[in-house]
C-alpha cells in the first residue's frame, strides 16, 4: 500500500519523505481544506514536486475546497501551474472544479477528497464517473464497509489510519461557519465541536490509529493509507511517518514501543479504533490533556531523523575504463532512466594501477544525495590509472543528470475549458413557489391547508411507513420527493431500495439527495434527481455538471449571502431553504456516544439533537431561520423556496406558514438570518 503523509509547511514535507512517505499531500494558496497551516506558495511548489519526485515521491495537491465563481480563474490558474510542475495528483471536493479540471487537463489525476463524504460503493461509482481515479473514504466506515467498496470499486481506495477524528462527516459540517462564519467546506474550520457542551467535550473524539490493522487493510485491497496531519509539526510528521513506513516496509504490524511514540507525538488521552470495529459509544472521545504533550528531548530525536539526506533511491551504474577511450559511466534508477557522463580517457599506470574496488569505493560515494548505489558493473582494462578526483567529477555529473530527469515534469495535454458562467434558465424577478421539507406525517395536514399545491418532501423510511400519506398529498395536488438518508452505508443499501421501490409504487419518482452516494443510488432506480444543500452548491459549474449528470434541480448552500445567490447564473432550476432549524452536523453517532436531546455551550445556547436514519444523528441549528419578513429571497432568482419543519409541531409548521403568508416579522430574539447576510470566509 502506498502511504500518503501530510505536508503542511515545507519542512513538515522534508520530514515526511526523509521518514519514508511514499506520496505527500499539501495545500498551495487557499482552496484547501486547511486554510491556516503554513501551506506553499507557486514557487514553493515547484521546488515541493522536484524534491519530491527525485526521491521518489508522489505529490498530491489538495484543492479541496467549495469554490464560488470569482474563485475558480485563480483555482484554475493555480492547477495549471500544477499540472505542468508534474503534480502527480489534485484532490477535489467541488464538482464545477472538478469537471473543469477533467476537461482543461485531461491527463492530469483526479482524486475525490473525503470532504465528498463517500461513503458507499455507489459514491465510488460516481467518482468513476466523474473521471477520478481514486477516492478518499469517509472516516466513519468500519473494516466491513471497507472491505465490500474494495472488493468491487472501480477506482482506487484511500483510507485515513491516522490522526483527527471530526465529530461530523466531513463535508457534512456546517458549525463553524453557522457559528462564527469560518466555514469547513472553505478551509477555515474553527473546531467549535471540541468545545465544552453539556459540561463536558461530547463531540470531541480521540484521534484514531489504525497501526496493529495494516496487513488487514492491504488484504482488502486498500490501495493508499493516509496519515492526517496538516495542522502538526513537522516533528509529528516525521515520527508517525517513520513508524508506519517502517512497518509497511517489513510487512509486519509496529511494535509497542513505536505505538508508544506515536502516542506521544500526538494524542487525546489515547487512541480510538471504534469505527473500524464498529465498537461506538462513550469510550471513543477525549480530549488533549497536559501530560499528553512529549518533552523537548522526543522532538529532539524527531528532528534529527530529517535533517540529515537519506539515500532513498536505489541506483545501478555501468562504468568503463578502457585504454585510448572516453572513461564512461552510466546510472539507471527502479523506473529506468538512465544518466550518462563521460571523462577524459584513462592514462598508463606508472606505480599502482586501478583495481576494481577503488573503482566501486569512489562511485559508491552518493553520501549527500538521495542514491544509494544498489550494483556496479564494471569494465576495466587492467594497467590503467584515473585520478580519484576524475571518478568523482564523473559520478557527480551523471547523478546531476539522473536527477534532472528525475525532476522532469511528464508531457501532458491541456486543452481550453470556457469559464463563461452558463446561461440562467430562471428569472430573478419571478416569485418562487413552495417547498415543504417534513420529518413527521403529523406535519403533512396543516401543511396541505395552507399550500395545497406546493411541493412536499418526505423522508423516504416515511414514504415506506405512511403510505397514506403519499396519497393525501397527491390527492391534495401537492408534488412528492423522497428525502434519502444522507448517509446510507451498502449494509443499508437494500432495506433503502426496497423503499424506493415503494416509493415508487405510490407516484413518487424524485428524490432529494444530500450526497453523491444517494444520488447515484436514486439514478440507478430510476428516479429523477433533486440535489439538497449538502452537495455545496456555490458556483455555476457545478450546477452545469449536475445537469450534465441528470438532476433536475439542486438545492444552492445556505453558506453565501442571498444576493449572492441572486448573481449566480443558474444552468439549473435551483431552490432555497428559507426557513428552519438549519441542520449543522451529520454524526454517525449521537454526541457523547449515548442518547441525548440538545446540546448546550458555554454560553448557554441550546442546540437540538435529533435522530437520523440508520442510528445516526443530526445537530440543529439553536435558532431558527426565518426570512418571512425579508423580500429578498423572492427575487433571487429561485425555483422554489423550502421550509425544514424539524421539531415544530403541527400547529406551529401551520402558524409558520401563515406567517410567510402575512409577510409577519418573527419575534424578537428568537431566529437567524443564517448566513444570508454575513460574509462567510
Amino acid at each position: 500500500m502506498e502511504l500518503l503523509s501530510p505536508a503542511g509547511s515545507p519542512d513538515a514535507l522534508v520530514a515526511a519523505v526523509q521518514n519514508g512517505a511514499n506520496a505527500v499531500y499539501l495545500g498551495c494558496g487557499d482552496f484547501n481544506a486547511r486554510r491556516r497551516a503554513k501551506n506553499f506558495s507557486l514557487d514553493d511548489l515547484a521546488w515541493a514536486v522536484s524534491y519530491c519526485h527525485v526521491r521518489g515521491v508522489k505529490v498530491y495537491l489538495t484543492l479541496n475546497t467549495l469554490l464560488a465563481d470569482k474563485e475558480l480563474p485563480a483555482a484554475l490558474d493555480t492547477a495549471a501551474r500544477a499540472d505542468r510542475l508534474g503534480v502527480d495528483a489534485v484532490l477535489v471536493q467541488d464538482l464545477g472544479l472538478a469537471s473543469l479540471l477533467r476537461r482543461r487537463f485531461p491527463d492530469l489525476p483526479l482524486h475525490g477528497s473525503t470532504q465528498m463524504t463517500v461513503h458507499s460503493l455507489a459514491g465510488a461509482e460516481f467518482c468513476a464517473q466523474l473521471g477520478m481515479e481514486r477516492v478518499v473514504l469517509s472516516r466513519e466506515l468500519d473494516r466491513d464497509a471497507i472491505a465490500h467498496i474494495c472488493a468491487h470499486s472501480p477506482i482506487e481506495i484511500e483510507v485515513f489510519v491516522h490522526g483527527a477524528l471530526c465529530m461530523c462527516y466531513s463535508g457534512q459540517c456546517f458549525l463553524s461557519a453557522m457559528v462564527g462564519t469560518r466555514s469547513g467546506n472553505r478551509g477555515l474550520c474553527a473546531q467549535p465541536c471540541r468545545l465544552p457542551y453539556n459540561g463536558g467535550n461530547p463531540l470531541s473524539l480521540k484521534d484514531m490509529s489504525l497501526a496493529g490493522h495494516l496487513r488487514e487493510l492491504e488484504d482488502m485491497g486498500v490501495a493508499c493509507v493516509k496519515l492526517e496531519g496538516r495542522m502538526k509539526r513537522p516533528e509529528y510528521v516525521a515520527v508517525v511517518t517513520s513508524v508506519y513506513a517502517v512497518a509497511l516496509r517489513e510487512g509486519r504490524e509496529p511494535t509497542q514501543a513505536e505505538l508508544d511514540s506515536l502516542q506521544k507525538a500526538f494524542s487525546r488521552s489515547g487512541f480510538t479504533q471504534g469505527y473500524f470495529n464498529n465498537k461506538k459509544g462513550p469510550a471513543m472521545f477525549g480530549t488533549r490533556a497536559e501530560a499528553d504533550a512529549p518533552d523537548e528531548g522526543f522532538y529532539a530525536a524527531a528532528r534529527a531523523s530529517y535533517q540529515k539526506e537519506r539515500p532513498l533511491v536505489d541506483v545501478t551504474m555501468t562504468a568503463a575504463i578502457r585504454s585510448g577511450q572516453e572513461t564512461t559511466l552510466a546510472v539507471r534508477d527502479p523506473q529506468g532512466r538512465e544518466a550518462t557522463a563521460l571523462g577524459l580517457p584513462p592514462e598508463a599506470a606508472r606505480t599502482r594501477p586501478l583495481t576494481e574496488a577503488d573503482v566501486g569505493e569512489q562511485l559508491s560515494k552518493t553520501g549527500g544525495t538521495p542514491y544509494h548505489v544498489a550494483g556496479l558493473t564494471l569494465d576495466l582494462e587492467p594497467g590503467l590509472s584515473v585520478p580519484k578526483s576524475a571518478l568523482n567529477t564523473l559520478r557527480r555529473a551523471a547523478l546531476e543528470e539522473l536527477t534532472a530527469l528525475r525532476s522532469a515534469p511528464p508531457r501532458r495535454r491541456e486543452e481550453t475549458a470556457s469559464l463563461l458562467p452558463p446561461e440562467s434558465v430562471c428569472a430573478a424577478d419571478t416569485p418562487p413557489a413552495w417547498a415543504f421539507s417534513l420529518s413527521d406525517a403529523a406535519q403533512l395536514p396543516p401543511v396541505l391547508t395552507a399550500a395545497p399545491h406546493s411541493l412536499i418532501d418526505l423522508p423516504l423510511h416515511l414514504i415506506a411507513a405512511h403510505p397514506e400519506a403519499v396519497q393525501q398529498a397527491l390527492n391534495a395536488g401537492a408534488e412528492v420527493r423522497a428525502a434519502l438518508p444522507t448517509i446510507l452505508w451498502d449494509r443499508e443499501v437494500p432495506d433503502i431500495s426496497a423503499q424506493l421501490r415503494a416509493a415508487a409504487s405510490l407516484g413518487v419518482h424524485t428524490a432529494l439527495v444530500n450526497t453523491w452516494d444517494a444520488a447515484w443510488l436514486a439514478k440507478g432506480a430510476g428516479f429523477a434527481l433533486h440535489g439538497d444543500y449538502g452537495l455545496g452548491v456555490l458556483n455555476a459549474h457545478t450546477l452545469e455538471a449536475m445537469a450534465a449528470l441528470g438532476f433536475a434541480r439542486a438545492t444552492v448552500s445556505f453558506e453565501q449571502k442571498l444576493s449572492t445567490i441572486r448573481r449566480l447564473p443558474k444552468p439549473l432550476p435551483v431552490e432555497a431553504i428559507i426557513y428552519g432549524h438549519l441542520p449543522l452536523m451529520t454524526l454517525e453517532q449521537f454526541p457523547g456516544g449515548k442518547p441525548c436531546g440538545s446540546l448546550a455551550d458555554r454560553k448557554n445556547v441550546t442546540f437540538p439533537v435529533v435522530p437520523a436514519p440508520g442510528g445516526r444523528a443530526r445537530v440543529l441549528n439553536s435558532q431558527v431561520l426565518d426570512l418571512a419578513d425579508k423580500e429578498e429571497w423572492k427575487t433571487a432568482g429561485l425555483t422554489a423556496a423550502r421550509f425544514l419543519f424539524t421539531v415544530e409541531t403541527p400547529q406551529e409548521c401551520g402558524k409558520v406558514i401563515k406567517h410567510y403568508v402575512d409577510s409577519v416579522p418573527p419575534a424578537p430574539g428568537s431566529f437567524t438570518r443564517g448566513l444570508y447576510y454575513r460574509d462567510v470566509e
